[in-house]
């Protein structure tokens, strides 16, 4: 037993599909667990115009009946408001009006590398699927992998901890759930109060210098079971999972578990997670610089994962590039964009960590029905002794 998200749609088009395939049965579901968090996608201090278009919500088409899941694939509809400015441009059928082609690409855009792929002489039949637009259809189709592990005991957030040269400070003491409860009150997804204003700072002086932002956001998942994913196959080391999941979102170029790439300049002494047992916790790690996992599998400690954004490739003082059709040279295609999306790429990175989570424990533990799935989790913590907390 697995579990699939696709998506389809494009950034302009009537609208965007995501199909979940894989939940049990059972599952009980309300609107605003889909629909909160695809309101929380649209946070986030130098979001662009099309946030003030957009009021994203999925419309629920295929797979649960009365606000339980039906074991099918669930399909879920989220409607693309500013299609009524495209309808001609973007209409998926001719149109009467000649639409003019779109031949300047972005560098650091799929703009030029997916024309020459699947041989379209119009940029826009690639830039449309490409945008980040695409991730609203995911983070509809995570919301229900949320609900599901949320029936495990399970919860996933998400923070920012950079954009561009601002830093959030280390913390000192590890983070817990309740930790999370006001993160989207802060402009910028920070858990630091003074970060998160010298960030929407940073913002606001690039931004008027015509520049885009990256930085970096942080996901941790809690009351995993150890075990989860396999050392016995490559592709079913959970590491290898994860990381594949977020650097798959629009703008990501790198990926860093638990302590990631610190690690790599420390000692062996300072860089694991020594192992200690008592018979009130059972098996327990003082640290977690792993990131709660260990030879592809989760050992119950929180999950940690980083994702590192690049800065948007599409800037409102266009890059020089080449016109595909002259081969002159030439500004870049400029439309309207963010200066800032990382608030918004951590609530993306909640969804595709949920995926793979909710992956997991349904390849683990099977089931048809939600209460299949919750005994044979049970019994499997009660076989390894597992103290959940």
């Amino acid at each position: 037993m697995s579990l699939r998200l696709i998506t389809a749609g494009e950034s302009h088009g009537p609208g965007l599909t995501c199909i979940v395939e894989g939940l049990p049965a059972g599952l009980a579901l309300a609107p605003e667990d889909i629909n909160r968090d695809m309101a929380r996608r649209q946070l986030g201090h130098g979001r662009g115009g099309r946030m003030k278009i957009e009021r994203d919500a999925a419309e629920v088409t295929a797979g649960v009946r009365h606000g339980l899941t039906l074991g099918g694939p669930i399909a879920l509809q989220v409607r693309n408001r500013d299609y009524a400015n495209w309808e001609e441009r973007m209409n998926p059928w001719p149109v009467e009006e000649a639409v003019a082609e779109v031949h300047l690409p972005r560098p650091g855009h799929a703009d030029l590398v997916g024309a020459q792929k699947y041989k379209q002489s119009d940029v826009r039949n690639i830039l449309e699927r490409a945008s980040a637009r695409e991730t609203a259809a995911r983070v509809a189709g995570g919301a229900l992998c949320k609900a599901f592990l949320r029936a495990l005991g399970v919860s996933v957030h998400s923070h920012v901890i950079q954009i561009a040269s601002v830093h959030a400070p280390a913390r000192e003491t590890a983070l817990a759930p309740k930790d999370f409860v006001a993160v989207d009150e802060s402009p910028v997804r920070c858990l630091d109060a003074d970060a998160s204003k010298a960030m929407v700072r940073e913002i606001d002086r690039l931004r008027k210098a015509n520049e885009s932002l990256g930085g970096v956001f942080e996901v941790q998942a809690f009351g995993l079971v150890p075990g989860l994913g396999s050392h016995v196959s490559w592709e079913e080391r959970l590491d290898g999972r994860l990381a594949m999941a977020i650097c798959s979102i629009q703008a990501l170029k790198g990926v860093s578990l638990g302590d990631g790439f610190a690690v790599a300049g420390l000692p062996g002494s300072q860089a694991h997670d020594e192992i200690f047992f008592s018979s009130e916790r059972g098996y327990y790690r003082e640290t977690n610089r792993a990131g709660g996992l260990e030879g592809g599998m989760t050992t119950g400690s929180p999950l940690v994962v980083r994702g590192a954004m690049k800065p948007l490739p599409t800037l409102t003082k266009p890059l020089r590039s080449v016109d595909t059709e002259t081969h002159e040279p030439a500004q870049a295609l400029r439309e309207r964009t963010d200066s800032c999306t990382v608030p918004a790429a951590g609530v993306v990175g909640e969804a595709m960590v949920a995926l793979v989570l909710a992956d997991a424990y349904r390849r683990k533990f099977g089931g048809d029905h939600i209460d299949d799935v919750i005994e044979a989790v049970r019994a499997y913590e009660q076989r390894i002794g597992w103290l959940s907390s």
